[in-house]
């Protein structure tokens, strides 16, 4: 579920730190949920998400104070952004920006993929996941609970080593110049 997430539209906080989410973040993770959503996650799917050994659950920190989260599975080869959220009072200062560069800094590979499904009215996130390379590939009717809103499922997809290299070997013919 992604509803919420910032764009920079105001310098980024110095001081923002992102760090592993843990259990004992989740008073102000469920406060935050409930202030960014109109339709927040229990305190039960913090938890199972968290139990998840091969998922990766960011904390974003200003002076001590939690400001935003990111929770992201693993399913075989697929990260799925499950839930990014930023305080209410902190957002469009780059926080959810933070997030992304550091879920993408530990979970990039050659042929990694990232879903994730973020709702049409939702246009800051959109343009968010857009300028990180998620591109909208499909619709979930209905999707939302709160109000039947559909989602948008966007993807991002990181070339194989061998699928690199014939990109970029697709554009030069064999004797290294470049085609046209």
């Amino acid at each position: 579920m992604i509803d919420r997430a910032d764009e920079r539209s105001r310098p980024p906080l110095p001081g923002l730190r992102v760090r592993r989410l843990g259990y004992g973040d989740l008073p102000q993770v469920i406060a935050i949920e409930r202030r960014a959503f109109p339709a927040p996650w229990s305190l039960a799917m913090f938890v199972l998400e968290l139990s998840k050994q091969s998922g990766i659950c960011l904390a974003a920190e200003l002076e001590g104070s939690l400001v935003g989260y990111l929770i992201c599975s693993r399913y075989a080869h697929v990260w799925h952004v499950m839930n990014v959220a930023v305080d209410p009072a902190y957002q469009r200062r780059g926080i959810a920006s933070a997030l992304l560069e550091s879920l993408f800094a530990q979970a990039d590979r050659p042929g990694a993929e990232y879903t994730l499904e973020v709702r049409p009215s939702n246009t800051p996130a959109i343009r968010l996941y857009e300028r990180y390379g998620f591109r909208v590939e499909g619709l979930r009717k209905a999707y939302y609970h709160d109000n039947r809103e559909d989602a948008l499922v966007m993807w991002r997809r990181i070339p194989s080593e061998p699928e690199a290299q014939m990109t970029a070997r697709g554009r030069r013919g064999s004797d290294g110049e470049e085609q046209r």
